[in-house]
């Protein structure tokens, strides 16, 4: 974070807390009470979270608010009768909203997270919780200090493999798990680089709120490809690490229990994807943990033919959840949940199969709007696994193994 962006930031910050403080105490909802929704960003996730709100029931939502006048458009396409806005704070002014749906890109979260507490709205905010480090620290201290519901878009964390790994755990099956195996592969037809979207002709100075997207960023001319394909900058993304990564380490630290890492490394590169990115496309991760786990997560975007996974090691048994290939299409993959016993110290035991249904995670979010209970991916999960994936950056740029210490000290590099 440069000192500009980092002084911006605190500057919200403390303008954000004095109006927490103001803030009236949220509305409790009944069960048949409508709740009110906005959302903030509508890109290609917000896009996706904005069709899943739709099939929630007794919702509304209402009001959409997005820096390019394309997407306002499509949003009004996809949701007649909404009203939409190029500046997200007239979207917060608004008084009769109940919670709002953050999908804007990465750089942007941390200020569109304490800007909703700060509004006196619920939040559902998407993954990685925020940028860097300092930010993650900030919203995880406003949520604290409020009594507004947030649910961060770690998926998983509704994922009825999680509840039977977590049961099998705490029955003991697995014994002491040491090692955490972890993957996610894609693959792209070549020429056709995994993330990188076509700038539509009307992607203009004219269309979009380029000072707003910038969000602090040095000043500079309108960039439509860095606007359209942010991810693939480290201005503006955390890369494969914050977009993939993140979704597994919150699957696995809430499966085992864990803390934040205590030490990370991290190891990669630019190999297969040769088009201007700046984010490694080919990632060994290796996470430590005070409780005698290491973690590892590989991930290539070269080849998807082993898909998406992990493997808790125990000495007692191991459960291995694959989900396959995704189809990139329907979104659809081959989801296993398996516990095999370790027979040299469980000799009477037998293979399991997940059986448990997947929650859906954004209407988690709606029930705990109306019922002021804490959703499946609170803020301290958010925290946990962005420290991690922030953990996991910072020893890559600075191509040496950075522990939690280390991390907090590092200024964010732009």
């Amino acid at each position: 974070m440069t000192t500009n962006t980092r002084r911006e930031f605190l500057k919200q910050a403390a303008i954000g807390a004095a109006a927490l403080a103001a803030c009236p105490p949220a509305t409790v909802l009944g069960a048949n009470d409508r709740v009110r929704v906005g959302m903030i960003g509508v890109g290609g996730r917000g896009e996706e979270l904005l069709k899943e709100i739709l099939q929630v029931p007794n919702v509304q939502l209402v009001a959409i608010a997005d820096v390019y006048s394309r997407r306002r458009d499509a949003a009004k396409q996809m949701a007649p009768g909404i009203q939409t806005f190029d500046d997200h704070r007239r979207l917060l002014d608004m008084k009769d909203l109940d919670g709002v749906i953050v999908a804007s890109p990465l750089h942007i979260h941390a200020k569109h997270f304490m800007d909703t507490i700060a509004a006196g709205k619920d939040l559902y905010c998407e993954k990685t919780m925020t940028w860097s480090i300092p930010e993650v620290e900030e919203c995880l201290a406003t949520a604290k200090k409020s009594d507004r519901v947030v649910q961060v878009g770690l998926q998983h964390e509704s994922s009825g493999s999680l509840a039977d790994t977590r049961k099998w755990i705490k029955d003991g099956l697995a014994g002491k798990i040491t090692q955490v195996e972890s993957w996610m592969s894609r693959n792209t037809p070549h020429g056709k680089g995994q993330w990188v979207r076509q700038v539509p002709s009307d992607c203009t100075a004219q269309n979009v709120d380029w000072k707003a997207f910038l969000n602090g960023r040095p000043d500079r001319g309108f960039d439509p490809y860095k606007f359209i394909n942010w991810r693939l900058f480290w201005e503006f993304s955390g890369g494969n690490v914050t977009e993939n990564m993140v979704h597994q380490i919150a699957w696995i630290q809430t499966a085992l229990d864990l803390p934040e890492p205590t030490a990370a490394c991290m190891s990669g590169g630019i190999f297969s994807e040769k088009d201007g990115r700046e984010v490694p496309d080919t990632i060994v991760v290796t996470l430590e943990y005070p409780q005698d786990v290491v973690v590892t997560w590989q991930s290539t975007f070269n080849n998807k033919h082993y898909g998406l996974g992990e493997r808790l090691l125990g000495s007692d048994g191991t459960i291995e959840h694959i989900m396959g290939v995704t189809d990139m299409v329907t979104g659809r993959s081959g989801e296993s949940l398996h516990y095999y016993p370790e027979k040299v110290n469980r000799p009477e035991g037998v293979a399991l199969t997940g059986e448990s249904k997947n929650q859906n995670h954004m209407a988690n979010w709606i029930d705990c709007i109306r019922s002021r209970q804490t959703p499946n991916a609170n803020v301290e999960i958010g925290y946990r696994s962005a420290i991690a994936a922030h953990m996991a950056n910072t020893a890559y740029r600075q191509k040496q193994r950075v522990t939690l210490e280390m991390a907090k000290a590092a200024v964010s590099q732009i």
